[in-house]
């Protein structure tokens, strides 16, 4: 699964023509994944500040924010963080011990295990949530600037 994805990756960038960029244009791109990069450090700090880690709280948000439902089963947590299933079953047995989840067997196929938030995981994420809505906001509007500066020619 992760090879194909990786394959995928690749074939795009030699499909890709390269274009005459403009110094403005470049100065965009790095400005914009600068923004990335910042909120990707707040958002780590910010987990660690709860004593959790900043891969424990992606998976909390991961389990929480799957659509049409508030469980997983491991290998959708995996495809979810783009991890390896022996990887995904390591990081829910740490949120376990933390008490942040539980694994339950599917009521629809007792193959399958779902891992679902405790009170304790929700209670986590609803407060790293909260801040990170908040630092959205702020960045929000210098992250569509960015956007909007970079526009992207028709094909």
């Amino acid at each position: 699964m992760m090879a194909a994805k990786t394959g995928s990756m690749l074939n795009l960038m030699e499909m890709a023509r390269p274009d005459n960029l403009q110094k403005a244009q470049y100065e965009t791109l790095a400005a914009f994944r600068y923004a990335l990069r910042k909120f990707i450090h707040f958002s780590e700090t910010a987990a660690q500040a709860v004593g959790s880690t900043p891969q424990q709280h992606q998976a909390l948000l991961a389990i929480k924010g799957f659509p049409g439902r508030d469980q997983v089963t491991v290998g959708e947590l995996a495809e979810r963080l783009q991890l390896r299933h022996h990887s995904a079953v390591g990081l829910i047995d740490r949120l376990v011990t933390e008490k942040l989840v539980v694994r339950t067997p599917s009521k629809a196929d007792r193959r399958q295990v779902m891992i679902q938030l405790t009170r304790r995981g929700e209670q986590i994420l609803a407060r790293l949530s909260t801040i990170h809505r908040t630092q959205l906001k702020r960045l929000g509007p210098e992250l569509g600037l960015l956007l909007e500066r970079l526009g992207c020619p028709d094909d």
